[in-house]
């Protein structure tokens, strides 16, 4: 009775985590895609510079974190019915799957700190170069102007942080919003390289948090599915 009334504990107490499990992977899907189609980063990441796109690496963690919600859900509805159901099979299949999901986030996590900052640096030199043409290309020749004001209007930003960037406001009303220019003349702006590295910290920041949160859970039910496996097994053999 001690060991099947263990058991049974440990198969409530694994159903309440998978059941928050499967809860966190459609807040985590439900994050990705508000942070794929956040209107800040879609109006950047899909500008077009000439024939040069503007770099979308910070896609590429986004589209990680879908699939990593969408896998969490079916992997926390399997965890449940396992747990109900007291089947070492889809115990055991559900183990599995959740040390492949935490190499793959493991993994994710690694590559999200690699390219932190080289995700911000790409943007900012998308930025600078579209800058340079707006301020000595012909308009009609280049869209570099386009890019600039879709930067400015965006991040409610003006110029880059080199010394020009910092008098643009004050000299090319064209380049930067109006409200900015007659901002400017009183405050100071903030630079758009500023406001890119704020942009994104904080979007990673988030993406950060998620994945330490799933990271915890992901261990508490690796050890309550092996326990739970261990203990319908005893409880068979007596």
């Amino acid at each position: 009775m001690g060991v099947e009334g263990c058991t049974k504990c440990i198969k409530y107490l694994l159903f309440v985590f998978n059941f928050i499990f499967w809860l966190a992977g459609g807040i985590i899907l439900g994050v990705a895609l508000w942070l794929r189609h956040d209107s800040q980063t879609t109006n950047i990441l899909y500008l077009q510079l000439g024939d040069k796109q503007a770099p979308n690496t910070f896609y590429v963690g986004i589209y990680i974190l879908i699939a990593v919600g969408a896998v969490m859900m079916f992997v926390g509805f399997l965890g449940c019915y396992g747990a109900i159901q007291e089947s070492q099979c889809l115990l055991g299949t559900f183990f599995t799957c959740l040390v492949i999901l935490f190499a793959c986030e493991v993994a994710a996590g690694i590559w999200g700190f690699v390219n932190k900052d080289q995700i911000a640096k790409d943007v900012k030199q998308f930025y600078d170069q579209a800058f340079q043409q707006a301020l000595m290309a012909d308009s009609d020749a280049s869209n570099g102007k386009a890019v600039v004001k879709t930067f400015h209007e965006t991040l409610d930003c003006c110029g880059p942080d080199a010394p020009a960037g910092v008098l643009t406001p004050l000299w090319r009303e064209d380049l930067c919003p109006k409200k900015e220019f007659l901002k400017g003349i009183v405050q100071a702006i903030p630079t758009c390289h500023r406001k890119i590295d704020e942009l994104f910290s904080g979007k990673l920041y988030l993406i950060g948090i998620a994945a330490i949160v799933v990271a915890v859970i992901m261990i508490f039910e690796m050890i309550l599915s092996m326990v739970l496996c261990c203990g319908i097994r005893n409880s068979s053999v007596y």
